[in-house]
């Protein structure tokens, strides 16, 4: 699968395999790149950890049908009823003609005759190469995840594989965790709860967020909602002890894993679980401050009051939605004054704001909202006080 937007492809697709199809085999994996849903826990424990491979789970054929189509376009795929772990896919995409959002659910069944648990786990492979020259890699490629700021892991976050001490990671003071893309093999854990994560290719300028809904009260699989993996040599020992990178070659190409996993579903017989998750496609910038329901935050606002009674405001973002951003005004109580519209937004194009409004009354507090093409209120793109201004 790719997903395209503005002329851009965001996901990874194997060269070797393009346009390939090879049938299940439990000992072997084809990474055919794109999207993917896999089963946690994971490895050959016993019955209740998935193998991994290119088994019936990760590679059986899919059958095809279509659910609606026009303002509103919805496929159904279903996969093949999987004897080993007792599962059977079914995904919905669906695509509206208000957004390029994209909304997935994916249904686990249980079909065999006893109780099963297991979570899943929708894995989506960014391309990392330099698109300049693909026989680099991009050294312009992040991800972004708040952390969860009572976290069961040690630092906030998991290393499962690789380097401990890796400088491509980091926890940023206002609480996101980074990873800035290297070739090297890592695979990083977080219990983040807070239902969002980004990917953002600063060389292009465009980044995708994913979105789910983190459920409290459950149990995740190894405590996290979300995995990253970045493909690449590994770090070993040598008999000796002495460390080294594995050769690179052909079967370590670029690309990075975004995970998000379902909380783990005990199933009877029969029944089946859900899990929702949503992308949206945008433009970037050189900086991100975060994401919020209407898009993210380029550079964050700043809204100014000069002596003259105007509001000046600045800042930069990216849409997930076509239509207006409107400033809603309160004043130092909290009563609403008024809302005034400030500019038109479009996903394919990152807003800059540099300009002065005149806002009803005085207002102590603004948020600033995106309107789509409805009218419909997509929420707020960040809310803040109006600071009072060196008028230069």
């Amino acid at each position: 699968m790719q997903v395209t937007f503005g002329g851009h492809p965001y996901l990874f697709v194997n060269p070797r395999l393009a346009g390939k199809y090879f049938p299940p085999n439990s000992s072997q994996w084809f990474n055919y790149g794109g999207d993917k849903l896999w089963l946690l826990p994971e490895g050959n424990n016993d019955e209740q950890h998935w193998p991994g491979n290119s088994d019936l789970i990760d590679d059986g054929p899919f059958s095809f049908r279509k659910l609606s189509e026009g303002r509103q376009c919805e496929i159904e795929l279903t996969g093949p009823a999987d004897p080993q772990t007792g599962i059977q896919f079914q995904r919905t995409i669906r695509l509206a003609g208000d957004s390029p959002a994209i909304h997935f659910r994916a249904s686990m069944k249980n079909v065999t005759g006893h109780v099963v648990e297991w979570s899943m786990q929708s894995v989506s492979q960014y391309d990392t190469a330099d698109p300049r020259s693909p026989s680099g890699f991009n050294h312009d490629l992040w991800t972004f995840i708040p952390v969860n700021s009572s976290s069961g892991y040690l630092n906030r976050y998991h290393v499962r594989f690789g380097p401990a001490q890796n400088s491509a990671v980091t926890v940023r003071d206002d609480g996101l965790f980074t990873v800035h893309y290297v070739h090297v093999a890592a695979e990083l854990w977080l219990d983040s709860t807070d239902g969002w994560l980004a990917v953002v290719d600063g060389s292009s300028k465009y980044a995708m967020v994913e979105r789910f809904q983190y459920e409290q009260s459950k149990k995740y699989p190894g405590k996290a909602s979300v995995i990253f993996w970045t493909n690449g040599p590994e770090v070993k020992l040598s008999d000796d002890g002495t460390p080294f990178l594995t050769a690179n070659s052909d079967d370590q190409p670029y690309y990075l894993e975004a995970e998000l996993n379902s909380p783990m579903c005990r199933l009877w017989p029969g029944e089946a679980c859900d899990f929702e998750t949503e992308w949206f496609p945008t433009r970037a910038g050189e900086e991100f401050h975060g994401a919020a329901d209407a898009g993210i935050l380029i550079h964050p606002l700043r809204a100014t009051r000069r002596d003259t009674g105007k509001i000046r405001l600045s800042g930069s973002f990216g849409a997930f939605f076509l239509g207006r951003l409107v400033a809603h005004f309160y004043n130092e109580h909290g009563a609403g004054l008024g809302t005034l519209p400030v500019a038109d937004v479009n996903p394919i194009e990152p807003v800059s704001l540099e300009t002065e409004i005149v806002p009803p009354g005085k207002p102590a507090r603004l948020s600033l909202h995106l309107e789509d093409e409805n009218g419909i209120d997509r929420g707020s793109l960040q809310e803040l006080q109006v600071a009072e201004g060196d008028n230069r």
